[in-house]
Formats: structure tokens, C-alpha cells, sequence
């Protein structure tokens, strides 16, 4: 990179990191997780088959009556049907909630109608909701379960009814480079958020991935070049060194990067600090 790009780089990563999501898993206890962010930090609510909607939708209720902006997921193969897709939207609209992240799920049944995340969103477009920031998921390193075609065509089915893309676990730059680049050229313009795990000790990070369920399958957590050869030399993880080496991927305009989408896998308080600490270095 040129001097001048440099600039523009670290400025552009000190930006990200400032205006960072961090994701809340909503376990026994969670709101102490709340006391340990700043209030203006967007705070994302996860949703699984093993706590269930109720939960995403109290943990997301608590979040904002405490004042932060907060945007749950919802899990479209944990939804019934179009009446309990509807109720969870007007209690979110009641929580003066405006966002929502929508993917599959992991369950490995439907509970009723909605397979996918393109189903649901399908049947949210039916209906006023208030909704006015929809966010769904992508794979710059593929699915363990979905072939890339399939992850490619759901991509643009959704691209009409989204706002923005999350990216899952990627901690290969040049993997998610590359994927970027190819996704923007098949047409598909979705604001990337680019998912990214919170800052740990590289094997304490493969742990929780495997016990609190993100990259769950040893053959998705194979694909993560950059995690394994971080795990093999003992190094710990550092979310910043791998922004550094997006380099101009974040500061070119047809890349599209709009912000971070950080896993603190419940290391909320050891995120935050991280997030300021960035912050303040690239001051």
C-alpha cells in the first residue's frame, strides 16, 4: 500500500472497530453481559434451537429498555408459522426494536413451515413490521452442509429483501478477499458486515467455537486456515491483524465493507475492552 492508502486504511479500522456489533449469547445470567458494554454499543441477541425464541426476544427486550440499540436473531427453522412470525415482530416493534438478523438455523427439524431464511423473509415482506434494518448471513468459506452454487443463489434470492450481509467465521483475509471480490462481480451489491471473533488466545477461541456451537463441525473449523495455523504456532488471535491485512478491501467503495459484526462467543467485557483499545491506538 502507498503512504496515502495506509492512511486511509488505519483510519477506515479504527472506524470499524469503534462502531462494532458485539453479539450476546443469551445463557443463564445474561444480563450481567449488559453492565460490561457502553450503552452505545449495538448489542445482536443470538437465537438457538437450545434457548429458543422466548429467550432472544426477552434478552432483546431487556437490552433495549436498558437503552441500547439491540438486533436479535431470528432463526427462520425455530418459527412455526406466519402467526408466530408475526408475534415475534410486534414485540420487538413494542421494544421499539427496528432490526433483525435472519438466518436459517441449526435445528436440525423445522418447527413448521420455514426451511430457510429466504422462506421467512418472503413472508415478512407480506406484512408491515417497522423493520427497517434486515441483515442475513453469508460464507466467504462455504457451509459444512450447503454446497457454494446453493450459497450463491440463496445470496441473491435475499438480496431484495436484506439490507446487509454478515459474513460466518473467516479468519483467512485473503479467502475473504477473494470471495468478496467474486461476490461482487456476480452482481450481489448487499453492504458486508464482516463477521469476526473476538480477541482470545487462538486455542481457548477453537474451544468455545466447538462448545458454544459457532463453526461446530471439526470439518468447518478445518477450513479456517488462518485459526489453525494460529492454533499450531501457540499465537493468540488478534481480530485487528487480520483488518490490517484486508488493507484497501475495506476503503475500496465497490467492496462495500460497512462495519463489524463481532463473536465475543460471551467474552463481552474482554471485547469491549479490546474494541476501546483499538480505538484509542489508531486515534
Amino acid at each position: 500500500m502507498s503512504p496515502r492508502e495506509t492512511v486511509g486504511v488505519t483510519a477506515e479500522i479504527r472506524s470499524l472497530v469503534r462502531d462494532a456489533k458485539i453479539e450476546i449469547i443469551p445463557i443463564k445470567g445474561y444480563e450481567a453481559k449488559f453492565a460490561e458494554v457502553p450503552k452505545s454499543t449495538t448489542v445482536t441477541i443470538t437465537c438457538s434451537p437450545k434457548f429458543g425464541l422466548e429467550r432472544t426476544l426477552a434478552a432483546t427486550e431487556y437490552a433495549a429498555a436498558q437503552g441500547f440499540t439491540v438486533v436479535p436473531h431470528l432463526a427462520a427453522r425455530q418459527v412455526a408459522d406466519e402467526t408466530e412470525l408475526k408475534e415475534f415482530v410486534r414485540r420487538l416493534e413494542a421494544a421499539a426494536v427496528t432490526g433483525l438478523y435472519v438466518i436459517a438455523g441449526d435445528a436440525a427439524e423445522p418447527a413448521g413451515i420455514f426451511t430457510s431464511s429466504a422462506e421467512l423473509l418472503d413472508s415478512l415482506a407480506g406484512f408491515d413490521h417497522g423493520l427497517t434494518s434486515i441483515g442475513v448471513a453469508c460464507y466467504p468459506e462455504g457451509h459444512p452442509a450447503i454446497p457454494d452454487d446453493v450459497l450463491a443463489e440463496a445470496l441473491r434470492t435475499k438480496q431484495s429483501m436484506a439490507h446487509y450481509m454478515v459474513s460466518q467465521l473467516c479468519f483467512d483475509p485473503k479467502t475473504l478477499t477473494r470471495w468478496l471480490r467474486a461476490t461482487r462481480e456476480a452482481g450481489i451489491t448487499l453492504p458486508l458486515h464482516i463477521g469476526l471473533a473476538a480477541s482470545m488466545q487462538t486455542r481457548k477461541l477453537a474451544e468455545l467455537s466447538l462448545k458454544i456451537g459457532v463453526g461446530s463441525s471439526l470439518r468447518y473449523l478445518a477450513k479456517q486456515h488462518g485459526l489453525v495455523g494460529n492454533l499450531l504456532r501457540g499465537k493468540a488471535y488478534r481480530p485487528e491483524q487480520m483488518l490490517a491485512e484486508l488493507g484497501t478491501a475495506l476503503t475500496e467503495p465497490e467492496m462495500n465493507v460497512e462495519r463489524l459484526h463481532m463473536f465475543s462467543f460471551n467474552q463481552v467485557g474482554a471485547t469491549a475492552q479490546w474494541q476501546q483499545h483499538v480505538t484509542d491506538l489508531h486515534a
